[in-house]
């Protein structure tokens, strides 16, 4: 009961993570701006300004929007498939299609993670990647150890 406790929490943790990654303005940070995935904050004046993001390749940022988004879907359906597996899987069997589902938000946000590294800061010296770039990454690692244990777990037998 404990461990099921463990991975529910873990399992929780990661989908906050991953919404917080998706949905904060934290992913490449400088003294003035400040950028998520779907805007940039500009400090002017002392305030700060919403813009959109118009000088970024709009095919990849809308691959990364589309990849965190998923993971996020995944994730959180993952976490509800586990929860009905554990009423109806038969006694003994694996929970795999929690673990694939899993392993697909794992995948997600990994792309994300991947093509804003590579393709949205590649040649910037002035600021540096966010708090929400970093929580993507660990969200990556929070679900690739989730996916593998849902693929390794057996329902218990007594």
């Amino acid at each position: 009961m404990l461990m099921l406790a463990g991975i529910v929490l873990l399992h929780i943790t990661t989908i906050i993570l991953l919404l917080v990654a998706a949905i904060d303005n934290a992913w490449w940070v400088t003294n003035t701006v400040s950028t998520d995935l779907w805007g940039r904050w500009e400090l002017a004046n002392s305030a700060w300004h919403y813009t959109n993001l118009k000088d970024y390749p709009e095919e990849y940022l809308q691959a990364v929007q589309a990849t965190t988004v998923l993971a996020c879907i995944f994730a959180i359906l993952a976490l509800f498939v586990f929860v009905a597996q554990l009423f109806t899987l038969p006694k003994g069997q694996r929970f795999t299609f929690s673990g694939i589902l899993q392993l697909i938000s794992c995948l997600c946000i990994m792309i994300a993670a991947s093509i804003y590294t590579a393709e949205l800061h590649p040649n910037e010296t002035a600021g540096g990647f966010g708090h929400s770039y970093v929580l993507a990454w660990i969200s990556f690692v929070l679900t690739f150890i989730l996916a593998i244990t849902y693929l390794i777990l057996r329902k218990k037998s007594e």
